[in-house]
């Protein structure tokens, strides 16, 4: 007689899952091996764990992945989940296999070595670690997964997933934070200068517009309004804009109001007819990010242009500019050129309270003559001169 086979495991790649649903808890994990029957073992023994606990009462001991799983399917309708998705995966070889009961600062050591060592990528380049802020997200949703264990998740008899929560150490992010770097106007010039132009034009669009990343790289014509008694437009972004995946949405859930200087007008006006839906269109598409490769070469050649026009080592940071540092740039312009707190916060698209579909001209016509006050601030006028490269 044929051997009668366990419903409920599937093949994927080498390894057998488990999805299959039992006394209304539903098992959906690895087992961990490419042996068909070890994996009917490892199900036979995760039910057996379940009947005990159905008909004798005895506290079912859960794993690590059986808590991350029923996180990802229980918020899976939270903007930010593909995030927490992908650091629950990386935690899964370190702890995955690993009871609730034992998840403490000693299990999660050999994954906070793993992510904080140096790796060298393919072309031989060295990638440093991950900074203890990236560390600390990931155990930030260790600590939110077993508060859940405790707090909320209950078993067929009421019981609780996990007793107790333990004290989980957070890295010390002071120690390796980068701090802003806000550009020069003979950085910016150079670096700007370094670009490819399609990076070169959101960039200057940034660093007068003061948008975050994702809000130049998609840009729509359908959030321009006409604002006909200034003769100019501006763009309101909702608040439930995608921003790099479908679900990440404005980082202050409000409409971003985004002011357009004189320079900023003028870019947009250079990509009108380029494309139908994205202002910066690239090859047909939004930019996925702009902290590509070029970008990256362009922080290498800017530095050792600056070293050859100036005879002097360039500032450290400027080798390592970050998209989000143009932001900062326009921040600390505006500041220098005293613009007032509550209009800095408008230009920057911080939360300030305010609603901003409700301004009126009046309203409009001061933050636009707060955001030219960085178009000249210097008497080179960089930004100019920068454009009248671009069109020779």
């Amino acid at each position: 007689m044929a051997r009668k086979t366990i419903s409920g495991l599937t093949l994927r790649g080498d390894v057998w899952h488990v999805n299959k649903v039992v006394k209304g808890q539903r098992i959906y994990e690895s087992t961990g091996t490419g042996s068909r029957e070890e994996a009917e073992r490892y199900l036979i023994h995760r039910l057996e764990g379940i009947r005990q606990a159905t008909v004798y009462g005895v506290c079912q001991v859960r794993t690590w992945r059986e808590a991350a799983t029923k996180y990802l399917l229980e918020f899976q309708h939270q903007p930010s989940i593909w995030l927490t998705a992908l650091y629950l995966e990386q935690l899964d070889p370190f702890i995955g296999e690993l009871p609730l009961t034992h998840i403490d600062d000693d299990a999660l050591r050999p994954f906070i070595v793993f992510k904080k060592k140096d790796t060298v990528t393919k072309n031989g380049m060295k990638k440093p670690g991950a900074a203890n802020r990236t560390v600390n997200i990931a155990l930030q949703r260790v600590v939110r997964v077993l508060n859940l264990c405790a707090r909320k998740w209950r078993d067929e008899n009421k019981h609780p997933w996990l007793n107790t929560v333990p004290m989980i150490t957070m890295l010390d992010e002071k120690k390796d934070r980068r701090q802003p770097y806000p550009l020069s106007w003979d950085e910016q010039t150079i670096f700007f200068r370094e670009l490819p132009d399609h990076l070169r034009i959101m960039a200057l669009f940034k660093v007068n517009a003061g948008c975050r990343e994702q809000e130049v790289c998609k840009l729509r014509w359908e959030w321009e309004i006409d604002v006909p008694e200034l003769g100019t437009s501006v763009f309101l972004i909702p608040a439930e804009f995608g921003g790099r995946t479908e679900k990440s949405g404005v980082k202050n859930r409000e409409e971003r109001l985004v002011v357009l200087n004189d320079i900023a007008k003028s870019i947009i006006e250079g990509q009108r007819g380029r494309d139908d839906e994205w202002v910066f269109p690239y090859e047909g598409h939004a930019l996925h990010r702009m902290n590509d490769s070029a970008w990256r070469s362009a922080r290498t050649k800017a530095s050792k242009k600056w070293q050859e026009e100036y005879g002097k080592q360039p500032h450290p940071d400027l080798e390592r500019v970050r998209v989000h540092d143009l932001k900062h740039t326009f921040g600390r312009r505006l500041r220098a050129a005293g613009v007032t707190e509550e209009d800095r916060q408008v230009l920057l698209g911080h939360k300030n309270g305010s609603v901003t579909t409700h301004y009126s001209s009046a309203e409009l016509t001061n933050l636009i003559t707060a955001a030219n006050k960085v178009v000249a601030t210097d008497s080179r006028s960089p930004t100019l001169t920068i454009l009248k490269r671009k069109a020779a």
